[in-house]
């Protein structure tokens, strides 16, 4: 898949899907993410499940296969966190329903688990339009840049501590999308609201994007902003260490730590690429004092 290589990608796993036991598929003694759902049959007009056994990032990046899905199934039914709702349905005209790991929905004609999808119908990221995510701008002031700095706990490597981007916050006007208080010079110092709906608004709404490998990665490239992803030494498989772009993403700009844990140089050529980009558009904001966003925008 870095190589960019997605026949064989694809034929290696349905190899290693011929060699699987049938009896351990949608294994209920596995945790949900180490399961295997597809088992290979064709989806062309069958009754498909889609289940999101992973995280919100994983649903959102293999969310733009569902279209083509949907062209070619004869129904399609989509088991996701409820939280991504509002957004799944700017996607595709699917049947929701709500993920409950403790009742999941009972099997269909042909179930596949979201991450499968470009394997089950044989598709490059690059054959699927792009953006495929839609959301209406949040009402912020222009030239804004967004900045998350937090993954999740279960890889604490991904993150980085929030006063390194400090140099960015004091050079442009930023806003966290982050769901914490920031003690940067943002425009919401309470943070980001636990909306996914209203994150991809402001998402929407800045010019630019500054984050780690989480969900703020997918949503802010699924929404085509442009975006700098700032990745540990050893990064998840969808990234290549030794690009700076992506087949994912074509608005994303990859910074991958030449060591592991040291973050510093990474921010300070982000800060000068982030300065080269609003330089760009000939309304560089410099030094301009961050302005408190009402509670009307940040909802």
């Amino acid at each position: 898949m870095r190589a960019r290589d997605y026949p064989a990608a694809w034929a290696l796993e349905r190899e290693v899907i011929a060699s699987r036991d049938r009896a351990t598929r949608d294994d209920p003694r596995l945790p949900y993410h180490q399961r295997w759902v597809w088992d290979g049959r064709s989806v062309d007009g069958a009754d498909v499940l889609v289940r999101c056994y992973h995280g919100l990032g994983d649903t959102l990046q293999f969310a733009r296969y569902l279209p083509a899905l949907v062209r070619r199934a004869g129904s399609v039914t989509v088991e996701a966190q409820a939280r991504l709702h509002p957004l799944l349905a700017s996607i595709a005209d699917v049947s929701l329903h709500a993920f409950d790991p403790a009742h999941p929905l009972k099997p269909r004609a042909c179930d596949v688990e979201i991450t499968e999808l470009p394997g089950a119908l044989e598709l490059a990221p690059g054959a699927v339009p792009f953006p495929y995510l839609r959301a209406a701008p949040a009402p912020i002031p222009p030239l804004t840049t967004g900045l998350c700095h937090q993954a999740g706990d279960w890889d604490v490597d991904r993150s980085l501590t929030e006063a390194l981007l400090a140099p960015l916050a004091e050079r442009h006007r930023c806003l966290t999308l982050v769901a914490a208080p920031s003690r940067l010079p943002v425009i919401n110092p309470d943070g980001c609201p636990f909306d996914l709906a209203a994150t991809a608004a402001l998402v929407a709404g800045c010019a630019a994007v500054v984050t780690v490998d989480t969900m703020v990665a997918h949503l802010a490239g699924a929404l085509g902003r442009p975006t700098w992803l700032l990745l540990k030494h050893q990064p998840d498989w969808r990234w290549d260490p030794a690009r700076h772009d992506s087949d994912w993403y074509p608005t994303l700009r990859l910074h991958t730590q030449a060591r592991p844990g040291d973050w510093e140089p990474v921010v300070a050529e982000v800060s000068r690429e982030l300065d080269a980009f609003f330089d760009d558009q000939g309304e560089t904001i410099h030094g301009q004092p961050a302005q408190p966003v009402g509670a009307r925008v940040l909802g």
